[in-house]
């Protein structure tokens, strides 16, 4: 049997810190997993240097559920937009 909260749902406040505002660039990304947890470390790669911008852990579960939205959210950009034509990443090998 579901809570009374899980049934009405919940409204959820949720801050935005000040220095996470400006957002980060990031023209790359590795990601990694464990069977507990992905890792996207996102990157900002200008040859012959790279420096890592932001480190996003997920969940399987939340990595399906950020999967999906991605999904959603490329094909509502193609069709207001039109088609995206996928680049190549730098070549080379990436590594920490």
């Amino acid at each position: 049997m579901e809570s009374k909260e899980k049934e009405k749902g919940m409204d959820v406040q949720v801050s935005f810190p000040e220095h996470l505002k400006g957002g980060v660039y990031s023209n790359n990304m590795v990601v990694t997993h464990t069977k507990e947890e992905f890792v996207m470390d996102f990157l900002m790669v200008s040859p012959p240097a790279g420096t890592v911008t932001a480190r996003v852990i997920l969940s399987p579960g939340h990595m399906k559920r950020v999967l999906a939205a991605l999904e959603d959210n490329i094909r509502k950009y193609e069709q207001a937009f039109g088609m995206i034509e996928k680049s190549e990443p730098p070549k080379g090998r990436i590594g920490f």
